[in-house]
């Protein structure tokens, strides 16, 4: 099974998203039973927090002074038993602001799923990795999101 731990740094996260642990156990519940995902055992770790927290990791990790939306921070440390992915960083700002043209949910799915695809290797520094990427994001969105 999957399974994400989630941890509330700021609080509006909460005036949007309820339970953030529940929401995400749900999402990834739905992950679980598609044939990609099915017997995959393995956990990561989604920090909700603000554009100041995200500047401060993205300066300190990426050498980049300003707020972005998502951060990934691979682990190596793996088990028999399971496998820690590593950690996801999202920003509320931006969230926020993109879900004015859209919808929060969806916008939050679009950036936890995309940190997670780093967490398993994806990555988009070239074309040919970006197009991989893109068609895996979308696939894992169509299935929180088809209708039936």
């Amino acid at each position: 099974m999957i399974k994400a731990n989630l941890i509330l740094e700021h609080s509006s996260w909460k005036n949007k998203i309820k339970n953030p642990n529940r929401y995400v156990g749900n999402k990834l519940k739905i992950l679980s039973k598609k044939i990609y995902f099915r017997n995959k055992k393995h956990e990561f770790s989604i920090l909700l927090t603000n554009n100041k927290k995200m500047k401060y990791l993205n300066k300190k990790f990426r050498k980049k002074n300003k707020p972005t939306d998502v951060l990934s921070f691979p682990s190596n440390r793996k088990t028999k038993k399971n496998s820690y992915l590593g950690d996801i960083a999202i920003s509320y700002e931006i969230i926020n602001k993109r879900s004015f043209n859209s919808n929060f949910f969806f916008e939050f799915d679009k950036m936890w799923v995309h940190g997670y695809l780093h967490l398993l290797g994806y990555d988009h520094k070239r074309l040919v990795e970006f197009n991989k990427m893109i068609k895996k994001e979308n696939l894992i969105l169509n299935y929180f999101y088809k209708k039936n």
